[in-house]
């Protein structure tokens, strides 16, 4: 007799980097550059449809995904708080409930990770964080594979985070206890990354440390990544933001203390000028816009792991 019998299996979610252990971590990379390397298109999605929830505008994440989902012969569907339920009263729960027969997935951009997660706890299909304000699970996993294409071994690099201790330097903390990079981050005082992050890092073995100056965290260091400091729904603090990150626009000064082959990174938009010089971001030390790039190849991986199950 089968006790198992009408049982449903739980979806596989990508909520945040450390759904994926060590091997799956590293396996996806690879994966991704073999997808890269011979245009990778396939029928896993056929027939199938992905529900794109973004309550936060965006350029590569949503075409990215929109034209990955199609390589994989799916179709999309994007969904706004203007088109949809979700800016109104309708309980996650119910959304949840509802997409989950209609959509083979939910790709989900938005605000808190607390989102994602009641989503994902209610969804019968996979549901994968394309953003919240604590991680950018999919953004950093193709910044491993951009940087693997150059040095496939990443644990013997020196990787330095430039700016606010955001959603990217949480995704870029996590990341470092499955790739073993030594990970510096240089935020000013009052916009660190979450301590508890830190601290779970730093119990599982990754090497990363948290300082004041960027020339610091730029010493010796291999790639070099910052962000915007004012990110999406944080335009007010624009003001006071700009006088707490004085001096730590990367420009070629800060770089001269790093690798003599230094490459930059950047998630974009960027806003030349304040978190990153104009010679900086246009010269060959420059690497984002094979990062913007690699959002799709990444995301491939991502789904076809996901979608296999």
């Amino acid at each position: 007799m089968n006790d198992n019998k009408g049982i449903i299996p739980m979806p596989r979610h990508f909520l945040s980097i450390l759904d994926l252990d060590k091997d799956t971590a590293h396996a996806l990379v690879k994966r991704a550059k073999e997808m890269k390397e011979c245009d990778f298109h396939s029928d896993l999605l056929a027939g199938k449809t992905v529900a794109l929830i973004f309550e936060k505008a965006s350029t590569r994440t949503r075409v990215s995904f929109e034209v990955g989902i199609n390589h994989l012969g799916g179709n999309s569907l994007l969904m706004t708080p203007a088109e949809s339920q979700l800016g109104r009263s309708e309980p996650l729960s119910d959304t949840s409930r509802v997409l989950s027969r209609y959509c083979a997935g939910m790709v989900v951009r938005t605000f808190g990770q607390e989102i994602v997660d009641e989503l994902s706890h209610y969804a019968s299909v996979p549901v994968i964080n394309a953003l919240t304000d604590m991680y950018h699970p999919c953004q950093v996993m193709s910044d491993m594979l951009t940087m693997y294409e150059r040095t496939p071994d990443l644990a013997n690099l020196k990787v330095a985070w430039v700016g606010d201790g955001n959603n990217m330097a949480h995704s870029f903390i996590n990341a470092a206890i499955l790739f073993g990079y030594e990970l510096v981050l240089a935020c000013p005082e009052g916009y660190d990354p979450d301590p508890n992050l830190m601290a779970h890092a730093k119990a599982e073995g990754a090497r990363v440390t948290l300082v004041r100056t960027p020339e610091e965290a730029c010493e010796g260091a291999h790639y070099v990544n910052t962000d915007v400091w004012a990110s999406m729904g944080q335009e007010e603090e624009q003001k006071q933001r700009e006088a707490a990150f004085a001096g730590f626009m990367i420009d070629d000064d800060m770089l001269a203390v790093a690798d003599s082959e230094v490459k930059v990174m950047h998630c974009l938009p960027a806003h030349r000028g304040e978190e990153i010089s104009e010679e900086v971001f246009e010269s060959e030390r420059s690497i984002v816009f094979d990062q913007a790039e690699n959002r799709l190849h990444m995301q491939k991986a991502i789904m076809e792991w996901i979608f296999s199950e």
